[in-house]
């Protein structure tokens, strides 16, 4: 099955479907991301906040697929904000990663109130200018955050990673990044919808889940989805979501699941 991939506005492309990483720690978690990368996952999600870069390096290693054919996100927190300190951050996560360079460097979050993300981000341009990281983009950003970026530099995020499922749809940050050449990316992308009904019964007319469902809606949204799981079952589940495809009434009882105005996420936390 060919995961399919989505244009960055700086020329390169990221695949649609990936692995989030996020509690995959130690020896347990790097089989896990063998076993995704073996299973034909090729794009893997982590964080210095996940404390998990080392178990992801591993992982990659011990898979025995060429680094080229991967693509490899990570995400500097707030102790790396301002005064140039990105730039050990990023030194810091290859050196746990064993890799050269990754292809997508995330802000982890905007922590507006430091009042350091611009700083932060026009070092994220030089890591990019120096060929250590492939792409840059952020993570949890409101449109009014990615306002202030746009006023202060010409380089737009590849990216903006969020929390975004059927049931938090976001649609006012999607039009903003879609707007802008940003991709949207979906962090918790199955949350709150192993109950739902619709979701269920529309799975059971494809012979899929729930879940494969609501992945299949964020693919066929034009979204970047990087469900987390470390079940080998698990994982290849999420993996076959694209041998079917949503009918326009589908997508249209999905959307009504949409439980709430978009508050955005909290730009203080800490959590993802």
């Amino acid at each position: 099955m060919s995961i399919p991939s989505l244009p960055l506005n700086d020329g390169r492309s990221i695949p649609q479907l990936g692995l989030g990483t996020y509690g995959l720690w130690n020896a347990e978690g790097s089989a896990a991301i063998a076993d995704a990368i073996e299973l034909g996952y090729r794009h893997l999600d982590t964080a210095v906040r996940y404390d998990n870069e080392e178990a992801v390096g591993a992982g990659i290693r011990s898979s025995g697929v060429d680094r080229a054919d991967l693509f490899v996100t990570t995400k500097l927190d707030g102790e790396f904000q301002g005064d140039d300190r990105a730039v050990a951050g990023l030194h810091g996560s290859l050196e746990r990663l064993g890799l050269d360079y990754v292809d997508l460097l995330l802000i982890h979050w905007p922590l507006p109130k430091r009042g350091e993300y611009v700083s932060t981000w026009q070092t994220f341009e030089r890591l990019q200018a120096e060929g250590l990281v492939r792409s840059i983009g952020v993570s949890n950003f409101k449109p009014a955050h990615l306002d202030v970026l746009a006023a202060s530099s010409s380089v737009v995020p590849a990216v903006n990673q969020i929390e975004l499922s059927p049931l938090i749809q976001r649609h006012e940050y999607r039009a903003y990044d879609e707007a802008h050449g940003i991709v949207t990316e979906s962090w918790s992308p199955i949350k709150g919808i192993l109950d739902s009904a619709v979701l269920a019964g529309i799975g059971e007319r494809y012979g899929k889940s729930a879940v494969q469902v609501a992945l299949r809606w964020h693919v066929q949204n034009g979204l970047v989805v990087i469900p987390k799981s470390g079940s080998r079952d698990r994982l290849a589940e999420n993996l076959a979501i694209v041998d079917f495809e949503l009918s326009p009434e589908d997508l249209g009882a999905i959307a009504a699941l949409d439980g709430g105005p978009d508050a955005g996420a909290d730009s203080d936390r800490i959590g993802h």
